[in-house]
């Protein structure tokens, strides 16, 4: 299904079934198989949005399951050229705290055996993963954060795991030790799939707890299960904000690399 004029897409997983009011569902089939579920597509401030929940709306997908390739694939054949994802993460740094919000600029990949190229021959694309975010849509994303004044971290670099098992404490002191801000089970390979399909992409990190390796970190309470549930409902609360007031300001901007990443990419 082909929908008129661009759209911007929004992936979104517990707590943002309600983002679009009286949607309507639209069942897209790709080449890559169905999607994690029905597209939700709706209008906000004069622009079409589609939703898609990340893992189905019964959340029934771990992260290692998700199609990540349908999911990208399904966007781009109604006509997103610009996806907001959010994504829950825990900290690994103390200076990022549960609450806030951290802009993505960069990831490192830690997962294994993901499908994570609609390029597998003969067609051969060596697209750059060097800034793999949209810097447009990043700047747009702070802005708001700026404007409702909540707490953000305008760069920061997600480790990515393969999931659903959380890492343990030798693990994540070693990404600690890295200087990487947070960790994640879904940003990979879908921000890089989006930029195979020229889709601008930024990924809102939200943060819902420390990780392991800060457990024993004087300075750090050790997390409740309460205090995880609370934090990522004001989270889900506070990323709807940010989401309305960043659709009220993205553009059909074409002065980014994202649309033109396949250029001199493919041999």
């Amino acid at each position: 299904m082909k929908i008129k004029n661009s759209v911007i897409g929004v992936f979104g997983g517990s707590g943002f079934y309600d983002l679009l009011e009286n949607p309507k569902y639209v069942d897209v089939k790709t080449k890559w198989g169905s999607p994690s579920d029905k597209i939700r597509i709706g209008e906000y401030a004069g622009q079409k949005i589609a939703f898609l929940a990340r893992h189905g709306q019964k959340h029934h997908l771990p992260p290692h399951k998700i199609p990540y390739l349908a999911n990208i694939a399904a966007f781009k054949k109604i006509g997103v050229k610009q996806i907001i994802a959010p994504c829950a993460v825990g900290s690994l740094q103390p200076n990022i705290k549960p609450g806030e919000f951290v802009i993505l600029d960069q990831f490192v990949d830690r997962t294994n055996c993901r499908p994570d190229t609609f390029y597998n021959g003969p067609i051969t694309a060596h697209i750059t993963g060097a800034e793999p975010y949209c810097s447009n849509l990043r700047q747009t994303a702070i802005d708001a954060c700026k404007k409702l004044r909540i707490a953000h971290h305008k760069t920061g670099t997600a480790v990515v795991i393969q999931g659903p098992r959380f890492s343990t404490k030798a693990e994540s002191i070693y990404y600690s030790k890295q200087n990487w801000e947070v960790i994640n089970m879904t940003q990979y390979p879908e921000v890089i799939l989006a930029r195979e399909m020229e889709i601008c992409y930024t990924g809102i990190a939200l943060v819902t707890d420390y990780d392991a390796g800060l457990i024993n970190n004087p300075k750090i309470k050790p997390v409740t299960m309460d205090e995880v549930t609370n934090v990522f409902n004001s989270n889900n609360k506070t990323i709807k904000k940010v989401i309305f007031e960043m659709i009220k300001n993205i553009s059909d901007s074409k002065d980014c690399d994202c649309q033109s990443a396949l250029k001199n990419a493919i041999l």
